[in-house]
């Protein structure tokens, strides 16, 4: 019996999970403008077999660059097994025949510089059609109240009419016709309403996650940079009303470089996801951890103070230290990974960028104390350590 290649296993495996093998296919994986073709044989003969092999670059693609099943992933492999980004295609190329590896990482730097910055632009695009939508709305609200106060108009003046006995027959056949349309125009406003309404609330879903995607880091899943900045604008002013201290703090995985060379960089993007994890299990509604770049995070401690903060953030650095990972990709371990920190007392400064560059200063005196320790800005760094 011939051992099954581990590639074409993991092809297999993710070709399943996709619900695409060929056990798997169905009417259900057909798209609905095919649904009603799917059961004329040659059709199914044509279209099946293509969606396979598309599908399976695709998982070959995420395969050949060990890159994690994720829904950004599957959107990049896509788009460079099917033509549709050449730029980015023709760079993995590069990439890839320069020896190096294509990370996460590398990725997000990529799609950064091509979009600039895209999100903000999709986020003004899906403001802006839902203002009109809302304005649509408002507008069919508006008509169905002018088509509600005509019809009253018109009935009360029926009603007037017939108290003249005399008119009686002619004024009940008219007010029957005009409540039959009433009853019409009515049912379409009603319509118009609900369809308007149901428009507003699919694009107030798809901003919603707009502005969740737009503040997310990929790799990790915490808030990236542009979230932590509004985060804590807004932590500022609410700290500062309630009088409650505010810390802020930036770590910083040590000899992070090293273990990129020794291990690869998707190694590396593993050891960054283990770190932010950490990080992530001290947060609470008003403790809040972000990737800020690279192998940095930066974190907020609401109504702590620098010691309290300390004490937090101390946890999570013995944690990690304490850690031995090992690399799954060829069982070699990492050695010791760990992280050092800065701690700043934001309010002990005349501005946020003030504090900011406080726990940088305090994060950069650690590092020179010998790594693997958090410093609370203007306190002295206890005597230098061995190198971790």
């Amino acid at each position: 019996m011939t051992q099954e290649d581990p590639a074409r296993g993991s092809r297999s495996r993710l070709m399943k999970w996709l619900g695409l093998s060929a056990e798997n296919a169905s009417a259900e994986d057909a798209p609905p403008a095919e649904l009603a073709n799917f059961r004329d044989p040659t059709a199914r003969e044509i279209w099946l077999p293509a969606k396979r092999r598309l599908l399976g670059k695709v998982a070959d693609f995420l395969i050949d660059h060990d890159l994690e099943v994720l829904p950004w992933t599957l959107e990049i492999a896509y788009d460079c097994v099917t033509g549709a980004n050449p730029r980015v295609a023709q760079l993995i190329l590069e990439r890839t025949e320069s020896g190096q590896a294509v990370t996460l990482n590398w990725l997000e730097q990529i799609y950064s510089e091509e979009e600039g910055d895209g999100t903000a632009e999709l986020l003004a695009v899906l403001m802006s059609r839902l203002e009109e939508s809302l304005i649509d709305f408002s507008r069919t609200t508006t008509s169905a109240k002018a088509a509600t106060s005509e019809y009253g108009a018109a009935l009360q003046q029926h009603v007037d009419d017939l108290e003249q006995v005399s008119k009686a027959g002619v004024v009940i056949t008219e007010l029957a016709g005009l409540a039959r349309a009433m009853v019409t125009r009515t049912r379409e406003i009603e319509h118009e309403l609900n369809e308007s309404e149901q428009r507003a609330l699919k694009l107030q879903q798809n901003l919603d996650e707009a502005r969740r995607v737009a503040d997310e880091d990929h790799l990790t899943g915490l808030p990236n940079r542009r979230a932590f900045e509004t985060l804590f604008e807004k932590e500022h002013a609410c700290a500062g009303e309630a009088g409650e201290p505010l810390c802020v703090a930036f770590c910083d995985i040590d000899h992070f470089k090293r273990i990129n060379d020794t291990h690869g960089h998707a190694a590396g993007d593993r050891v960054l996801k283990v770190v932010a994890e950490t990080l992530n299990r001290i947060s609470d509604s008003r403790c809040h951890v972000a990737r800020h770049g690279g192998e940095e995070f930066a974190v907020l401690f609401r109504a702590l103070t620098p010691q309290q903060a300390w004490d937090r953030l101390e946890a999570a650095r013995e944690e990690i230290a304490e850690r031995r990972l090992v690399n799954r990709a060829n069982d070699m371990p990492f050695g010791r990974v760990t992280f050092s920190g800065g701690i700043a007392d934001v309010f002990a400064y005349p501005s946020r960028s003030d504090a900011l560059r406080a726990a940088d200063e305090a994060l950069y005196a650690a590092k020179q104390a010998g790594r693997n320790q958090i410093l609370v800005a203007g306190q002295e760094p206890p005597p230098l350590q061995d190198a971790a």
